[in-house]
């Protein structure tokens, strides 16, 4: 065992097969969270519960008009997760690096077993299908992409990336859902034709979380999917007879069917689509072609995700890791493939990410740890190609033996936003909750330009966490100007002025306290007024 590994094994409990319980404790908490459910129903946007406890249908997301005037057009965002913790080190190989060699000599990648992104870096030859994304401009590599004071959990860390939170801090909405909640909150009275976010995998993530609800519809598994698109209905009834278990039972199972209001949209997206490539015989393969045709069908979604499990290699690496990458390579190849067929192709972009990477150093059962950063992979036409931040430097280590990360993954976050979905950089500056710079030229400049026609937005209210009973309301102004905050009664008529002044153009936070405005609890509305626009949104506190 290399002295480096010794050292790091004696200091992060959890990260290691070697560490017993805690390691074990660490992934029961992960598979308990990942496979819980309830009733035999999945989660899609809503809870569904029995006995005492309240049944809500789901929740309405009316997006769809606003996505589909979006300044992009139809610009979509399709997020593979690879699950576990991807070793990046064996993904993007350092070649002819000899403390490379020094430090795995069991599992690394030779020379004949690469193909070259150049003559400092390659790729196994297991992802050779990636070759033409490479040469013809259509991808590009971040190096050691992870954030600040690592956590090493497979759910507190897969919680920080969804929401683009701090280590040390916990935030219960996602970047994506907090950006579909504000860029299209004017259109939540609207009732919505298709999901403004779709994900095929177990359980609804954090990433689609919004203070209003799941902004995505969260479909388990592809068999799923083709009964929602072939007959509409997610649960069968048929079968249930009168005993009042049974009948419950039907109750919740005919509640979740007519609340399922996307079923329409789906089946005509995929009815209309169709896949014109052969798929590898992968389950991420067929998630991604059901993506494929639902795009080809112009469902409408603005975001996806897809994920291959996996990437925990804690022993005999050699055996699966080189499998995964490949089934993500061939997967993404045949994805676009299908796609360019029909012209869809130049509007998708996908990109990779996972909880975090894995050791530089190989352990004693031939495979790596829990570790920091990873590289991201983006794919799509004319982003072009190249490298972006600094390749982990494998002498300059932590006290734990790792590198230290080169890109924070809310700088990848962010020049998606801005410059693939064309978001405004004042929301994008509130979507990620800090002044958040983009990685310069990682994507090409957005067009049409990022600032779009609306000139403010009204962001949405959470709770102040310091002050109880107060209420931080969240707006942005893309051009300096009068600016109004006003709370409302329900007619529309102002109560309050909160706001009234000249700013400039940013995000701003006002922490509204009622009981300094004389105001009892119940149902109000808010409203902002800036650049001769107005927006409002229903607010309530008791």
């Amino acid at each position: 065992m290399h002295p480096k590994v010794q050292r790091r094994f004696e200091q992060r409990l959890g990260a290691s097969l070697e560490h017993g319980l805690e390691h074990t404790k660490e992934h029961r908490s992960w598979n308990r969270r990942e496979f819980l459910r309830m009733t035999g129903l999945v989660s899609l946007g809503t809870s569904l519960m029995l006995g005492a406890r309240p049944l809500s249908a789901f929740a309405p997301s009316p997006l769809l008009a606003g996505l589909a005037n979006s300044e992009c057009g139809d610009r979509i965002l399709v997020m593979i997760r690879l699950k576990g913790g991807n070793d990046g080190l064996n993904m993007v190989i350092p070649r002819g690096n000899d403390e490379y060699y020094n430090i795995r000599p069991n599992i690394a990648v030779q020379e004949s077993g690469l193909w070259g992104l150049s003559n400092e870096f390659g790729m196994p030859n297991e992802m050779i299908d990636l070759q033409s994304f490479w040469q013809e401009g259509n991808m590009k590599v971040v190096h050691n992409v992870g954030y600040p004071d690592a956590n090493y959990s497979h759910f507190r860390s897969s919680d920080i990336w969804a929401s683009a939170s701090n280590a040390d801090e916990v935030d219960n909405t996602g970047w994506i859902g907090r950006w579909l909640e504000s860029e299209y909150q004017a259109f939540t009275s609207a009732p919505p034709v298709a999901p403004p976010a779709l994900q095929i995998g177990v359980q609804t993530n954090l990433i689609f979380k919004a203070m209003a609800g799941q902004l995505a519809l969260s479909i388990s598994n592809p068999r799923e999917f083709y009964q929602i698109a072939l007959t509409g209905q997610l649960y069968d009834t048929g079968g249930l007879g009168n005993r009042p278990d049974e009948s419950e039972l039907a109750y919740v199972r005919d509640v979740a069917n007519s609340a399922f209001r996307y079923s329409e949209s789906i089946r005509n997206a995929y009815n209309i689509g169709a896949n014109e490539v052969i798929y590898p015989d992968h389950y991420l393969a067929e998630q991604m072609a059901i993506v494929a045709r639902l795009i080809k069908g112009n469902l409408g979604s603005k975001v996806y995700m897809v994920t291959i499990d996996g990437f925990d290699t804690h022993a005999e690496q050699l055996t699966y890791h080189p499998a995964r990458l490949n089934a993500v390579a061939a997967t993404v190849k045949a994805f676009f493939d299908d796609l360019n067929i029909t012209g869809h192709g130049p509007n998708v972009m996908a990109m990779t990410f996972s909880e975090f990477g894995r050791t530089i150093f190989e352990n004693g059962s031939f495979g790596t740890d829990h570790g920091t950063g990873a590289p991201m992979l983006l794919f799509g036409q004319g982003i072009g190609n190249g490298f972006h931040g600094t390749p982990p430097d494998l002498l300059d280590v932590d006290l734990y033996g790792d590198p230290l990360f080169s890109v924070d993954f809310r700088h990848a976050y962010a020049s998606v936003l801005q410059n693939w979905l064309c978001v405004n950089p004042e929301v994008v500056q509130y979507v990620l909750g800090q002044p958040t710079p983009i990685i310069d030229g990682l994507l090409p400049n957005s067009s049409p330009p990022v600032d779009n026609a609306n000139p403010a937005a009204l962001l949405g209210h959470n709770p102040d966490t310091t002050q109880p009973g107060a209420i931080q309301i969240k707006y942005a102004i893309k051009q300096r100007g009068p600016v109004r905050l006003s709370i409302l009664k329900r007619d529309g008529s102002e109560l309050r002025l909160l706001v009234n002044s000249f700013q400039e153009k940013g995000s701003y936070t006002f922490v509204f306290k009622p009981w300094e405005y004389y105001l009892s609890a119940g149902e109000y509305l808010y409203r902002l007024e800036a650049g001769g626009r107005s927006y409002s949104r229903p607010i309530h506190w008791s």
